[in-house]
């Protein structure tokens, strides 16, 4: 998982952004809920009041507000109030003033609302247990007690105004709209209250029993209930005052609406800018990774290139580095904004006191109990899945390059069967870990939507018993999911974050993998470069090998001079000429280019000097021009065609529609075989190398057009040292000297004639190809 963020160590600066982003876009979302709880709370239910002071209140209000107020709560009021000729208007006070008058005038006005908003029902029940108390107090006996208890009883069917003339209460009743719209008859009891305390008929202990009675009447409700009732209090105070409360709750709806509305514009603004920059670092990850990947492997030497396979090769720098460019985009896209959301919902969890975090605990518990069971049974699938598609691309790879072979056998039902196998491999383990995926989503959904019904069911209860809002009830619901959401992109990701992690250590093992052919830290130029090679008791032995593939091998090849290399199959010769360019080093001994040894050489410089045509020819999408360019992009059109007529090549060149311009497909697969070596040997004599190296590069060529070439080689190019691995006796036979080499030894050095004197090797191969009178002529000829 490191290699993954080491990736984004250069982009730090665009992390920092985004981290910068996701808090904004963290602090809008977490806000919406808080302005939903607001609109429904305050803007609907509390007619946009969001204190329980009048702003504005009656003189006469303003008084039998203070009945139930102890002396330091009177002064709270009076202090917070200021005289606006028949009206008392509350005075500028901060925020923080406002919620400690809050807390502090709550109960008595509370009860100065229940007292002057009694319904009828409740006076009667008030009426008949003041009466009833009286009746105990004063301990009546005979006809008098009978008496009086039926004076109570007859309470039942008095009207409010016989009630009130029978004790000689001072009351007032007015019509006002209940809590469902509906006209009912109110009394308010106060201005009874305030007359018999100041007559001296209620003492300071009936008040403060009164009082002890109304308040646990009002607890019961609920503190939320509790509030409700001030607030409406604070309404028809302001009402009463002539204050347009309608406009108030207007004025709240449409400031809290537009703060929502401003707070969604700004979260998309971020959503989107986060999801930009997130795709640009992504993206930015991926072309570095491709560029460090090929680049890296340009520079592998053939030992390198045979410890990572070419289809292994493809797939880590497409698919792995794919993979890696998709989570990193997700992951700075929302694995770094899930705990945002996650802590930010859990403090606003917390502050609102809703007392349900254990739901919230619960789901978590349950998410990270079914996540740990799926991340068990598709871990290894992950782990396994790059390695198939390794496997596909490599069957992909050998059939296709190999497909005319294919033809040619007649197998291609065994090959279809072999991609089969191994294609379908790969589709039970995607559909396995899909089928793991798919299955975890609708796992999430089912725990989130039974959460909403738990928080919804335990909520109810709570809104019903007056200790919660419902405003408060929605916004927990939506923090609730906001943190559960949190919590499944997280587990999310922690199942794709492996197949990636797997994917950045297969690019890291290619990044990381040096090749074993490097610069020299010193450089050595030659003195005067003529292109003298010398091989000097040599020694190679493969990685991994347990024995040499060369030994002990010593000559020297001169410029102007041909020095031919023959032996049977398996013998070395490829294996010798890979040395000079350094595709490989020796084991033992040097070998040195004008007295210099090439590991002491600059790589670019000794290959500049060498021409070299390897077995297999090469070509290149383009044109004919630009695959003989290819060693030389500078090189004249006159020196293209000059190579071209050396190779043998002008001929069928100058035959085609658009002559050096013809196109050339991948691979040259619309040329021959012939005439794919012969554009790869004029590649090489583009450049005008001191050093010129055939790999057996005249195999697809008739001995007619062979003859044509090697002459028209010694002639143009008789300045250059000439290197030649063939195959063929009669193509050697002019070779300044021929080596031969049996089982990685050399065993014989000389010309032809001296060969078919001294060595045995050479005259049985001499013998295999050659009649004998074949082999007389050619010994006299030379």
């Amino acid at each position: 998982m490191r290699y993954i963020f080491e990736n984004l160590k250069q982009y730090w600066r665009s992390v920092l952004l985004l981290a910068v982003l996701l808090v904004v876009q963290g602090f809008c979302e977490m806000s919406m809920p808080q302005y939903t709880q607001n609109i429904i709370d305050v803007g609907i239910q509390n007619k946009g009041l969001e204190h329980i002071t009048p702003s504005s209140i009656t003189a006469g209000e303003f008084e039998a507000a203070q009945i139930f107020m102890d002396d330091a709560q009177k002064r709270v009021w009076t202090d917070a109030y200021e005289k606006d000729g028949d009206h008392y208007s509350l005075q500028n006070l901060s925020r923080e003033k406002l919620k400690e008058l809050d807390g502090d005038l709550l109960t008595p006005l509370v009860m100065a609302y229940q007292l002057g908003h009694m319904s009828e029902e409740s006076f009667r029940t008030m009426m008949k247990t003041q009466a009833e108390n009286a009746l105990q107090s004063q301990k009546l006996k005979g006809a008098l007690l009978d008496a009086a208890k039926k004076q109570a009883d007859r309470l039942d069917s008095m009207s409010v105004k016989e009630i009130a003339d029978a004790y000689g209460l001072d009351i007032t009743t007015f019509e006002a709209e209940d809590e469902k719209g509906n006209a009912s008859t109110y009394v308010d009891v106060r201005p009874a209250i305030q007359k018999m305390i100041d007559s001296g008929r209620m003492s300071e202990d009936s008040l403060s029993q009164m009082k002890k009675q109304i308040t646990d009447t009002i607890s019961q409700t609920g503190s939320q209930t509790m509030r409700a009732m001030a607030i409406r209090y604070a309404a028809e105070a302001d009402k009463a005052a002539g204050t347009d409360i309608d406009k108030i709750q207007r004025q709240y709806l449409w400031l809290s609406g537009g703060r929502m509305i401003l707070m969604a514009l700004l979260m998309g603004a971020a959503a989107v800018a986060v999801s930009f920059v997130a795709s640009r670092v992504g993206a930015a990850v991926g072309r570095d990774l491709r560029l460090k990947v090929f680049g890296n492997v340009i520079g592998y030497s053939n030992a390198e290139m045979d410890h990572f396979q070419t289809s292994s090769l493809i797939t880590r720098a497409t698919n792995d580095v794919q993979q890696v460019q998709m989570v990193t985009t997700m992951m700075l896209r929302m694995v770094l904004y899930a705990p945002v959301l996650a802590v930010w919902g859990i403090v606003k969890v917390y502050q609102s006191h809703a007392n349900m975090s254990w739901v919230i605990l619960l789901g978590i518990a349950v998410i990270v109990g079914i996540i740990l069971t799926l991340v068990v049974l598709a871990m290894p699938k992950f782990k396994s899945m790059q390695k198939l598609v390794d496997r596909l691309n490599l069957v992909s790879r050998e059939i296709l390059t190999g497909l005319m072979v294919v033809r040619a056998f007649g197998r291609e039902k065994t090959e279809e069967e072999r991609f089969d196998d191994a294609n379908t491999d790969l589709m039970r383990t995607q559909l396995f870990t899909n089928r793991v995926m798919t299955f975890m989503m609708p796992s999430m959904m089912f725990i989130m939507s039974g959460l909403g019904v738990l928080i919804t069911w335990v909520a109810a209860h709570r809104v019903d018993a007056g200790t919660l809002q419902v405003g408060a009830m929605t916004s927990f619901i939506t923090y609730a999911m906001i943190i559960i959401s949190s919590f499944m992109i997280l587990t999310a990701m922690s199942i794709i974050l492996p197949r990636a992690g797997v994917a950045a250590e297969r690019i890291h093992e290619v990044t990381s993998t040096k090749s074993s052919i490097e610069n020299p830290e010193h450089e050595e130029i030659p003195q005067e470069k003529k292109g003298v090679v010398r091989f000097d008791h040599v020694n190679f032995r493969y990685p991994g090998a347990e024995m040499d593939a060369l030994h002990d091998i010593s000559f020297t090849a001169r410029p102007g001079e041909t020095t031919a290399i023959i032996g049977s199959t398996g013998s070395g010769k490829s294996t010798l000429v890979n040395l000079i360019p350094r595709f490989y080093d020796v084991t033992e001994g040097s070998i040195t280019v004008d007295g210099v040894d090439i590991r002491k050489r600059d790589l670019h410089d000794l290959r500049a000097e060498i021409g070299f045509v390897p077995q297999k020819g090469t070509l290149f999408s383009g044109t004919v021009a630009s695959n003989i360019r290819f060693g030389k992009p500078d090189a004249p059109d006159e020196a293209v065609k000059r190579a071209a007529q050396i190779a043998q090549a002008d001929d069928f060149i100058m035959e085609k529609e658009d002559q050096y311009n013809s196109f050339i497909s991948q691979g040259g697969g619309n040329v021959s075989g012939g005439q794919k070596q012969r554009l790869s040997i004029a590649r090489a004599i583009a450049k005008n190398p001191l050093v010129l190296v055939f790999d057996d590069s005249f195999s697809a060529l008739d001995m007619k057009t062979d003859a044509r070439l090697r002459a028209k080689l010694s002639e143009e190019e008789k300045d250059a040292t000439k290197i030649i691995v063939a195959q063929r006796v009669s193509t050697i036979l002019s070779a300044d000297q021929i080596l031969v080499l049996d089982e990685g030894r050399l065993v014989g050095c000389g010309t032809h004639t001296q060969l078919l004197d001294t060595c045995e090797v050479y005259r049985q191969i001499a013998a295999s190809q050659l009649s004998q009178k074949e082999l007389e002529e050619t010994r006299h000829a030379e």
